[in-house]
């Protein structure tokens, strides 16, 4: 009998959680083996448990889905992910993509949508919600983000991008500095790249831009 992939789960809703371990638990062939309420939180589960597959929304505390994506493809190349989530633009679909993502559903796709995701992605195919439009896709597979030219989000670094969440959620440069392990000159500097590359010159306005981008909720 073949051993159960192993799954870890990454939602910031502990309803959500819940529920997507208590459905996919009744299937033999999938093994729920962690769970993480934030981006950091789901690295850290993949560094410790190296599953088969990590189920991962993109907007989560701390870190959001993209970036954490990013250093879960880099740390631990095998795991699969797919991502879950309920953002459906353009922009936050290529971003996952890019970011290394095997697939990318939608929270308003169906149960059994889930579970055809899930195989598809631990079988190394590609998974792409229905819902999601025929223009994405023919973006993403002629590299149209390569011909149009680098946008203001786009020539964010991955650590400015952290960044402007954290200011985002309202934190501090003092606070920023001792989440991510950097001295506040550090994180003043970084706040100066944002404004100057999102030419956005005060928190509010930085704020709205990382709501715009999926970093935050509203």
């Amino acid at each position: 009998m073949n051993k159960p992939e192993r799954i870890v789960l990454a939602e910031d809703h502990t309803i959500v959680r819940k529920g997507l371990r208590t459905l996919l638990s009744k299937h033999a062939g999938f093994a729920i083996v962690g769970e993480a309420a934030d981006g950091r939180e789901a690295i850290r589960s993949v560094d410790e448990l190296k599953p088969d597959l990590i189920l991962i929304d993109l907007t989560m505390p701390k870190m959001d889905g993209t970036l954490a994506i990013q250093e879960i493809k880099r740390r631990s190349p095998h795991t699969k992910v797919l991502v879950l989530t309920m953002h459906n633009t353009e922009d936050t679909v290529l971003a996952a993509l890019e970011a290394g993502a095997d697939g990318y559903l939608l929270k308003d796709d169906t149960h059994g949508e889930l579970l055809i995701a899930i195989d598809s992605v631990l079988k190394g195919k590609f998974y792409l919600s229905p819902a999601i439009s025929g223009k994405v896709v023919k973006g993403y597979l002629e590299g149209k983000k390569k011909t149009k030219g680098i946008s203001p989000w786009d020539s964010l670094t991955q650590r400015e991008k952290e960044v402007l969440k954290l200011i985002a959620e309202a934190y501090s440069n003092k606070e920023i500095a001792e989440q991510l392990f950097v001295s506040v000159k550090t994180v003043e500097k970084h706040r100066a790249n944002l404004r100057e590359k999102l030419d956005l010159h005060n928190t509010s306005a930085l704020t709205k831009y990382a709501i715009e981008k999926g970093l935050v909720k509203e």
